[in-house]
């Protein structure tokens, strides 16, 4: 029987979404708050999750990226009071099942719940695919493995594939890896550095040209997407490939056919498109700078490549991996120690994984023959970087901390600790409510609090809204 739970603070829904689903067959249960329910999913083997956005304590949003962790981890529908657009995006950006507002009816909720286990019996039901080498990938990040997960389904279909995420990534290493688990491994995997070609070679460079077809074209030459018959074709930044250019690349997506420069006969070419970009194609798009019918046929499938700095788990793997490696090739063991990796961790890497492996590079050589990495051999502007955001969190800290050292001729004037915690709260909602001029649905944002919350506060303070 599948197991049901619903977490969300209002107890008169939970009930009654509990009643209905009990007499659908299933086994439904309820928490009213993030922890009590995020707890049951630990110790408990749970289908479906029904989460509300707002709870007393916490976002039923930030709280999907630890359900997914799970082992057999449940779907999860995002339930909310508030018609919530960018809420409603990030659910599903979170990879979430679905997201329904509880203004909706009873056979809505049935309907999702049904679909929802659908969706969970043929995903149960399907076979495992064939593992898939990656063995140049490094990271045990939930990121990354999700990532992962996609390079397998577009490894064991031939759709063009977009890969997006920061400079320094790793968009060209995980192009490699869908190629090279695929069926056209033994093929080419052709490299199109889109950014680096001058406008007018890129036709040139990609299509190629017939002998005579221009001064100086003395043979015919052979284009890259010709070389990439049967392999993979890799246009790396794709958001560079003039317009002109992109109007002719579409018929060769559609076609597979294609003229050379100055030749009279057309040429066929099954080759497999992989993109790569770091720039917003979508964004692109709408300032008219990307042809909207190519953005389409190159977004069948999309991965996004994480930043460094959103899985800071993944920095000491891939340097401990890089450093080992220089090992290998010079035979020097170094070792880092803990306050060099605190560093590491605390530093945002905006050149993300190939700043960390450049950055090892460097201090691997800087500590000559010592054997130990210290935080006196990163690069000056890291260190800095560092320092700077160390005072800053310091200064914060300090500002909503008390002395160590009171005053003793004010201790007499330092409240209990319950009326403190009284008065903070009550300072802090009036704030709010100024703050968002007595919009509710903007306070329950920003204090991540239930609406029902709210106002028990607003009246428990007697506090009027704006």
């Amino acid at each position: 029987m599948p197991n049901v739970l619903i977490i969300d603070d209002d107890e008169q829904i939970c009930k009654l979404l509990s009643k209905v689903f009990n007499r659908m067959g299933y086994s439904a249960s309820y928490q009213l708050t993030l922890k009590e329910g995020l707890d049951k999913i630990i110790s408990e083997y749970i289908d479906i999750v029904f989460l509300d956005v707002n709870l007393p304590d916490g976002n039923g949003l930030d709280a999907i990226e630890i359900i997914k962790q799970r082992p057999l981890a449940p779907e999860i529908i995002i339930i909310t009071a508030d018609e919530d657009i960018d809420g409603a995006e990030l659910a599903m950006r979170s990879n979430a099942w679905d997201y329904i507002s509880k203004r909706e009816s009873h056979r809505d909720f049935k309907f999702a719940l049904e679909r929802a286990l659908e969706y969970r019996r043929q995903k149960q039901a399907k076979s495992p695919e064939k593992q898939i080498n990656c063995a140049a990938i490094i990271g045990k990040s939930r990121l990354i493995s999700n990532c992962l997960d996609k390079i397998s389904t577009a490894a064991h279909n031939d759709l063009p594939v977009l890969i997006t995420g920061e400079t320094g990534t790793g968009k060209e290493l995980f192009s490699r890896a869908i190629h090279d688990n695929s069926k056209r491994f033994h093929e080419e995997f052709v490299v199109v550095d889109c950014a680096s070609l001058p406008e007018h070679l890129v036709e040139n460079t990609l299509f190629g040209h017939a002998k005579g077809a221009f001064t100086g074209a003395d043979s015919d030459k052979t284009g890259l997407m010709e070389m990439a018959d049967k392999g993979t074709l890799f246009l790396d930044e794709v958001g560079e490939l003039p317009l002109d250019v992109q109007k002719k690349f579409l018929r060769v997506l559609q076609e597979k056919i294609f003229r050379p420069i100055g030749s009279k006969k057309e040429v066929k070419s099954d080759f497999r498109l992989i993109c790569a970009t770091h720039r917003d194609i979508a964004d692109m798009v709408k300032q008219n700078k990307f042809r909207e019918d190519l953005f389409f046929r190159l977004f069948s499938m999309n991965i996004h490549l994480p930043p460094l700095k959103d899985r800071k788990e993944d920095i000491i793997i891939l340097a401990q991996h890089h450093l080992n490696s220089k090992k290998d090739l010079s035979g020097k063991n170094c070792t880092m120690s803990r306050e060099f990796l605190e560093e590491l961790k605390l530093y945002e890497w905006p050149g993300n994984v190939r700043e960390l492996l450049n950055t090892i590079d460097l201090v691997f050589s800087e500590a000559g023959d010592g054997t130990t990495l210290f935080p006196h051999h990163l690069p000056e502007n890291i260190r800095a970087v560092n320092i700077r955001n160390k005072i800053k969190a310091q200064n914060k800290a300090n500002t909503h901390t008390p002395p160590f050292f009171p005053n003793k001729k004010k201790i007499g004037s330092i409240p209990k600790l319950k009326d403190h915690i009284e008065n903070t709260k009550h300072a802090y909602i009036q704030n709010l409510i100024l703050v968002t001029q007595g919009n509710i649905k903007e306070t329950c944002r920003i204090s991540g609090l239930s609406r029902g919350h709210i106002y028990r506060l607003l009246q428990q303070y007697n506090i009027k809204g704006v």
